[in-house]
């Protein structure tokens, strides 16, 4: 593959059978398979949550995970998983300590990225606070060699890829900026030309996956337990890849897969699949 045509395995691609709707977050699937069955499927990124990289940190040290990856061609690493990083009292007592043990191994790591979410309980957005918190936090990151990206969601008070610049262009630090996933950008109505004009230097990671027209449920459910792989839906896949490298992203391409049938394979099969259907995508919009 070109260099522009990598793919990176976000953490709920070789997840198994994990979900972010159940209490539990952790994989079932030890992180060594994990990573082995994304080097298999050809992906040279690879994501892993917080909580998984901890169980994994005190089995094999994070200096033993790096060589994990590293032994499987692994190069773009991303982290995430870092909950109330704008947040007050008890809650931002609990996320700092989460937030220590990212960074550091955002650095151990070498981690291309460490990506956050915003607030989905219904509070509004402050944003000079969360500019604010956004701007700490990406010169935290900077100091640990990665980057810092947030991802907006349509049921959070960051709902678009306009609230998320926003944030990040009122921040501005240079280290932070956007994770732009396609589900995200086409369940909020955003038509695919306007990614056209984001700024490169405020995309940080781009993440493809696809779904039926109509949403199940509500935003959340949908997103969770009934995504598909690239090219099985109803999203304008060719059209968002052309727009975000009229932008000038040039990968890597994250793939981001989370359903109930995603679910119940085996992860080698899972992830064998993610990637050749992103890669499908990828290729079909370069001579579109």
């Amino acid at each position: 593959m070109a260099a522009a045509d990598e793919l990176l395995a976000t953490c709920w691609t070789t997840a198994g059978d994990a979900a972010p709707t159940r209490a539990d977050w952790r994989s079932p699937v030890p992180l060594r398979e994990r990573i082995e069955a994304a080097a298999a499927a050809g992906f040279t990124g690879f994501g892993v949550l917080a909580v998984d990289l901890a169980t994994a940190e005190r089995e094999h040290g994070l200096s033993g995970v790096r060589a994990m990856l590293a032994d499987n061609g692994i190069v773009h690493v991303e982290l995430e998983g870092l909950p109330d990083w704008w947040s007050s009292g008890p809650a931002r007592a609990r996320s700092d300590e989460l937030r220590r043990f990212l960074l550091t191994a955002a650095e151990a790591l070498g981690a291309r990225h460490v990506k956050v979410t915003p607030d989905t309980s219904g509070a509004r957005w402050e944003p000079g606070r969360w500019a604010d918190e956004f701007t700490l936090l990406a010169g935290q990151a900077a100091d640990a060699g990665a980057r810092l990206g947030i991802e907006f969601l349509p049921w959070s008070n960051i709902r678009t890829v306009h609230d998320a610049l926003r944030l990040v262009e009122e921040a501005g630090h240079p280290a932070g900026g956007l994770v732009v996933d396609v589900w995200h950008v086409e369940r909020a109505g955003t038509p695919p030309d306007e990614l056209a004009a984001l700024p490169l230097r405020r995309i940080v990671g781009v993440e493809l996956d696809d779904a039926d027209g109509e949403v199940v449920g509500t935003l959340f459910e949908d997103t969770v337990d009934r995504r598909r792989y690239c090219g099985e839906g109803s999203f304008d896949l060719a059209g968002i890849i052309t727009a975000l490298r009229a932008a000038g992203w040039s990968g890597p391409w994250g793939v981001e897969i989370l359903s109930t049938a995603h679910r119940r394979l085996a992860v080698r099969e899972a992830a064998a699949r993610a990637a050749a259907t992103a890669r499908e995508v990828v290729a079909a919009a370069r001579v579109r």
